[in-house]
């Protein structure tokens, strides 16, 4: 859905750029640069890094969402459980902290529950857990900044 909003703002900006002269004398390496700039890190309609934030949704998508505030960054899902696993559920907080594409603008807290006679009982997450899934988040944006440059 946003992405004919992204190309129609993307050749929006493009045409916009011979009449200023940028893509002048010496046009190649120009035209490359323009090309990066418009998928540079810091690319965002929102109030966090756009490429962080899409990837987080994407990441998340097999989860329930409660929160996704683009302004403020922070993405809450409900708890989940996986089909092959019902006696156990996770619940994901996620924070992007900032505008720019860097491993330390993300913050991922989990949250996990296994049952125990019918009651839902609080367990302990382990680092790997969240280490594994910022990764898997910072590859995806990552992998859609690269897209946008080379697209």
């Amino acid at each position: 859905m946003r992405r004919p909003l992204t190309a129609a703002l993307a050749l929006s900006l493009l045409a916009t750029l011979p009449a200023c002269g940028f893509l002048g004398v010496g046009g190649g390496k120009q035209k490359e640069r323009a090309k990066a700039d418009l998928a540079a890190s810091r690319v965002t309609t929102i109030g966090v890094n756009a490429y962080l934030w899409r990837a987080t949704l994407d990441t998340l998508s097999f989860m329930p969402l409660v929160q996704a505030d683009a302004n403020g960054g922070v993405i809450v899902t409900d708890w989940y459980s996986n089909p092959n696993n019902p006696g156990e559920r996770m619940k994901l907080t996620v924070s992007v902290l900032d505008q720019d594409l860097r491993a330390d603008a993300l913050r991922v807290a989990a949250s996990r529950q296994i049952n125990q006679d019918g009651n839902w009982v609080a367990a302990p997450v382990q680092a790997a857990t969240v280490q594994k899934l910022e990764e898997i988040i910072l590859t995806k944006a990552r992998d859609l900044r690269r897209a946008a440059i080379t697209g």
